[in-house]
């Protein structure tokens, strides 16, 4: 395995590639009980359009991913999730919209632990009885979320801000698409998405990087497989499809999400997301002049918070929280989104926020998992996490404000929210 340093961090990472195209990379952590391992798909809930084995475009319904990730745990042998808890790991699973990962932690066991999970993970076994019944217990999942004040109102901003991108499709599906998955759906998924070339795998603690890229080796395929073609619709308009949406729910104050729609990063995907990090710093957090003074005029309280999402052909920043006036909310973030684009952000608050927010980059090293799954998002946007450092270096205030002239704009701007019932 090739070894690769980070000086910067005084860290570095084992790295290879198997035959079949699987990456695998290894964080040795001599000092840690605990061992981690990750094992990722290029596959999510926004992709439901691709190309099959016989070159034909294949649409599938709303939820597939993640219908997938709840029944790759079925094997002929029991459900993996108890056979790896029995062997004292605490094993579990998440579909976001472009990726689907399977990992486990614990401090024995490891080599085992890590056969089984690679095992259930590309060995499928779904039988038409056993997804009949997945799909009630997804639905009720699916209405939980409905039910959710604080999803709800997420879910619809992005509605508001896509106009066709599937992003706006919720990751879990709805009831109806859910009913229309069958065994057949799955598998169909599953060959096409599992395949090593399309999946890495993510492993730290005390271990032996060339036993993890044996095992790998030894368990997966061996045949390398064509990684498979994603339709993902025509590029995005820059504005929103609708800049208010509004529901009526069980809530006793407004909830609110505010977003704007960004430019997708090409390339330098990385760069962007620091940027606009930093952009949500100088705007939304408790440093920044607006919040103190969204915060004493009583506009907002403590549950105020702001994050950058990406994804493959979208990306937007987002603040959310409550508010009795989430229209006038907006109005005072453009307004002051239009000075700091025009006059200028205050370098001592953007050198503060700079520092700060790399600082917190280097104690989030500090997690196993954390570590393990940022290494397999980037992997996946052909990018190298680790070289954060010398992004941060390259980022000048400049920067930040040609973001906000671009992005923070009322054409861009979408607010979701969710009132109380009477």
């Amino acid at each position: 395995m090739d070894k690769l340093e980070y000086t910067a961090l005084d860290q570095s990472i084992h790295h290879c590639v198997l035959p079949n195209g699987l990456n695998i990379y290894v964080d040795v952590r001599p000092e840690y009980a605990k061992q981690f391992a990750f094992f990722a798909t290029r596959y999510g809930g926004m992709d439901l359009r691709f190309r099959g084995e016989d070159g034909e475009w294949l649409d599938t319904p709303a939820g597939v991913a993640h219908f997938l990730e709840h029944k790759t745990f079925d094997t002929e042998d029991g459900n993996a999730l108890q056979i790896m808890a029995a062997n004292g790991t605490d094993p579990n699973a998440f579909t976001s919209w472009a990726m689907t990962g399977y990992f486990f932690d614990g401090v024995r066991g490891f080599e085992e632990n890590l056969r089984t999970l690679l095992s259930f993970v590309s060995v499928p076994w779904f039988t038409p009885e056993s997804v009949d019944k997945e799909q009630g217990i997804i639905a009720q999942e699916i209405r939980m979320y409905e039910d959710d004040p604080g999803d709800e109102v997420y879910c619809r901003l992005l509605e508001a801000m896509y106009v066709r991108h599937p992003i706006r499709t919720k990751v879990a599906g709805t009831v109806e698409s859910i009913a229309q998955i069958t065994a057949d759906t799955l598998y169909q998924c599953h060959g096409a998405f599992y395949r090593p070339g399309n999946m890495v795998l993510c492993a730290a603690g005390n271990i032996d990087p060339q036993r993890v890229a044996d095992i790998a080796r030894e368990v997966l395929p061996g045949v390398p497989a064509p990684a498979v073609a994603v339709d993902h619709g025509r590029p995005e308009p820059p504005q929103v499809g609708q800049q208010y949406v509004r529901k009526t729910m069980a809530v006793s104050m407004p909830l609110f999400a505010l977003g704007f729609k960004g430019t997708p990063a090409q390339e330098g995907g990385l760069r962007q997301r620091l940027v606009a990090e930093l952009v949500c710093d100088v705007l939304f957090s408790s440093s920044a002049p607006l919040y103190s003074r969204l915060y004493e005029q009583g506009l907002i309280n403590s549950s105020f918070n702001s994050c950058y999402s990406a994804a493959p052909g979208c990306a937007w920043i987002m603040a959310e929280g409550e508010s009795r006036d989430p229209e006038r909310v907006r109005a005072e973030v453009l307004q002051e989104a239009a000075r700091l684009g025009r006059e200028g952000i205050d370098q001592q608050l953007w050198d503060r926020l700079k520092n700060a927010a790399y600082g917190a980059m280097v104690r989030h090293l500090n997690s196993m998992e954390d570590t393990c799954i940022e290494l397999a998002e980037a992997h996946f946007k052909g990018e190298d996490y680790l070289s954060f450092p010398q992004v941060f270096q390259s980022i000048e205030r400049a920067d930040g404000e040609a973001l906000l002239r671009e992005w923070c704009v009322e054409s861009r701007t979408a607010l979701s929210v969710v009132a109380p019932e009477d």
